[in-house]
């Protein structure tokens, strides 16, 4: 079976060095297995998104000569998907109605495990209601290709989680999940600050029936106050300056621990890129879940 992996940007502003970072090692990883790389917007946060933001996102993308294959998926076009993945969850007895709000929440020390108070006390029909699914599990385990074995149990174990906001929006753990299952993605790469979202999505993995992806999470670039970069900690932009290119993906791949030769840094984005993926090694991707200081002013 052909491998299929993804990249799923949310379309909150421009592409900076650590959304590079993640793409490039999605794209390397599937292409030096000869494998479909999709593009997906996740287009589901409208209070979030800015004006403009996937027109950029998609022009980066092509600048750093990093293409995908086939038309790219908007969240936002995908409801139908969603709500059918709630009724079944519903009919399975697997989802129900919660009204509780976050001042509730706090007040019950439930903010983190839920405590079932709208499973026990269903809410009225009439209420302004989330969604929440069930997460019976005591311990949920799974190997990640670079991080290696994630037990989660305990205080660690997922409890009941939303899977529709109150807000009306559907929450990322189950369109995520519908996605990948759809689109038949096999290998998720991504940002180890998703890590711990990775046991929501397997419960619901199993309680809709879906494959179980392979997931590796390379860590996250920080800033100098050690936060990870973000529209919310400013992060730069990256420079889409044709002469500026290069350097940016020679940079992301020593960051990726891939040690390209030095001559490659004068190369065009696409020879760069063939060097990737014809040397590609996913062990020498540094563990840990983040990854340098200030790592954002690296490139040239």
């Amino acid at each position: 079976m052909r491998c299929i992996g993804r990249f799923a940007p949310s379309p909150t502003g421009p592409l900076h060095s650590g959304s590079l970072l993640a793409a490039l090692a999605s794209y390397l990883d599937i292409r030096a297995q000869n494998g479909l790389w999709l593009l997906r917007i996740e287009d589901l946060d409208p209070p979030r998104e800015v004006e403009g933001a996937t027109d950029q996102i998609l022009f980066a993308l092509e600048r750093f000569n990093l293409f995908w294959d086939g038309a790219v998926t908007y969240q936002s076009q995908r409801h139908e998907l969603y709500r059918d993945a709630i009724r079944q969850l519903e009919d399975n007895g697997l989802a129900y109605r919660c009204q509780c709000s976050r001042k509730q929440l706090n007040e019950r020390n439930a903010l983190i495990h839920y405590d079932r108070h709208c499973l026990q006390h269903p809410p009225p029909d009439s209420a302004h209601c989330a969604i929440r699914t069930l997460a019976d599990s005591p311990e949920l385990a799974f190997t990640d290709r670079i991080q290696g074995n994630r037990v989660y149990c305990g205080s660690d174990a997922p409890g009941d989680f939303v899977i529709f906001r109150r807000d009306g929006f559907f929450a990322y753990q189950l369109a995520v999940v519908v996605d990948d299952a759809q689109q038949g993605i096999t290998q998720v790469t991504r940002g180890a600050d998703l890590i711990d979202e990775t046991p929501r999505q397997i419960i619901l993995q199993q309680h809709l029936g879906y494959a179980r992806p392979a997931y590796a999470h390379i860590p996250v670039l920080t800033n100098e106050q050690g936060q990870k970069l973000s529209k919310q900690t400013f992060a730069r932009p990256l420079d889409l300056k044709p002469e500026q290119v290069s350097g940016q993906l020679f940079n992301a791949l020593r960051q990726l621990g891939q040690c390209p030769p030095t001559v490659l840094e004068r190369e065009a984005p696409e020879a760069i890129l063939e060097w990737g993926v014809a040397h590609w090694q996913l062990s020498r991707v540094p563990t840990g879940l983040t990854l340098g200081r200030g790592a954002e002013h690296d490139h040239v």
